[in-house]
């Protein structure tokens, strides 16, 4: 799913750890995005790629379910969109609106 939300008074970093996400940088890739843990154990997790166009921060959201299957593969369960990711949406919309 792809959330545009304007940047107002902050940077993206700062606004998505405000919805309780932490930095991650992949070792593989040495990408940052953000994901937020549902439970203690690294899946199943909430995971956030940012870019920042012009006045917005474009959110990039997807749940992944579990890790890659085998060796190599990027390639996990995940959900992009439907009921759990856009309530997931909603809840970060929510945050982001009532921080300013």
């Amino acid at each position: 799913m792809r959330l545009i939300i304007p940047l107002v008074q902050s940077n993206s970093r700062d606004l998505i750890r405000r919805a309780g996400y932490a930095e991650f940088r992949d070792p593989n890739t040495r990408e940052t995005s953000y994901v937020r843990r549902l439970r203690g154990d690294f899946y199943p997790r909430w995971h956030a790629y940012i870019e920042e166009q012009a006045e917005n921060m474009i959110i990039r959201l997807h749940l992944d379910q579990k890790q890659p299957s085998y060796g190599g593969s990027h390639a996990h369960s995940g959900e992009y969109d439907g009921p759990t990711v856009e309530q997931e949406a909603i809840r970060i919309r929510q945050i982001l609106n009532s921080k300013f």
